[in-house]
Formats: C-alpha cells, sequence, structure tokens
C-alpha cells in the first residue's frame, strides 16, 4: 500500500470521486491545496471539501461549505439543511452536521479518523465524498430554488 502525500491524495481525489457520480454531477470543477481539496458547480465559495485536519488532530473533514462573501446567503442555506439534517443523518449516517463556523460561513459536514494516505484511502474517501454529493446536491438545489437563487 504505497503511501501518498497530503498534497498528492488532494491532487488525485476530483479524478477519483468523479466516477462514483451519477452522469448529472460528474461536470464539477475542482481546486486544490496540500491540506484541502474543494470540488464545486459554480461558485467557488459554495463547494464540497474534504480537508486534512492533520495527524495531530487525527481528523479528516468531509462536507459541504459555504464560504460566500455574503452571510445572508450562507445564513439561508445553513437554516435549509439544518431543516433537513434528520433526512440527510438517515441517509449519510448520525455524525453529520450542520453549523455555524468561522467568518459568517457555514458547512454540513462530517469528521472521520484521519488515516496515512494511500491508494486504499484515497478511493473510500472519493467514494464518502461522491455518496455526500448524491445525496446533498439535490437538497442544495431545492434549498437555492426555495430562495430564490
Amino acid at each position: 500500500m504505497p503511501r501518498l502525500t497530503s498534497s498528492q491524495f488532494m491532487a488525485a481525489l476530483p479524478a477519483a470521486v468523479r466516477p462514483h457520480l451519477p452522469p448529472a454531477l460528474q461536470k464539477f470543477r475542482s481546486v486544490h491545496r496540500s491540506w484541502l481539496c474543494q470540488l464545486y458547480y459554480t461558485d467557488p465559495r459554495l463547494h464540497y471539501e474534504v480537508w486534512n485536519l492533520g495527524e495531530r488532530r487525527n481528523r479528516l473533514e468531509i462536507g459541504l461549505h459555504f464560504e460566500s462573501r455574503d452571510r445572508a446567503l450562507n445564513a439561508a442555506l445553513l437554516r435549509g439543511f439544518s431543516a433537513r439534517m434528520v433526512a440527510v443523518k438517515a441517509i449519510l449516517g448520525p455524525q453529520w452536521e450542520a453549523e455555524h463556523w468561522d467568518k459568517g460561513w457555514t458547512k454540513v459536514y462530517e469528521t472521520v479518523p484521519y488515516e496515512p494516505f494511500s491508494t486504499e484511502v484515497l478511493d473510500a474517501v472519493a467514494r464518502r465524498l461522491a455518496r455526500a454529493i448524491t445525496v446533498l446536491q439535490p437538497l442544495w438545489e431545492e434549498i437555492q430554488r426555495r430562495l430564490g437563487k
């Protein structure tokens, strides 16, 4: 099991996620840094993210982040997801949360134990992220329609 650096892992993640998504959701864009990877469809500030919280914190975050400069939009998206968290948790698991975060940002996310990065971990995280996107994206689109966005 060859070890990957965090940078290699994050760079490889978009290609690893794509085949696990339905065709309609495969056309995302991505950006990555050595410690995170973001996938988005329209606005890069509103994105799915895998964030390496580091070996010391022993966690990896997988989630949907609302980091718009419009704090009201971030809060409205959070309210929309908060109202649907029973359904989200029923499908994705009880570890999923929706909360305010830093700088007026909000997020819907889970954390999982950190494991040294390898191709096997890459595949597992890619599948987990693809499952989250498949579940969350239709809800997000519904919330946006209700907001008139």
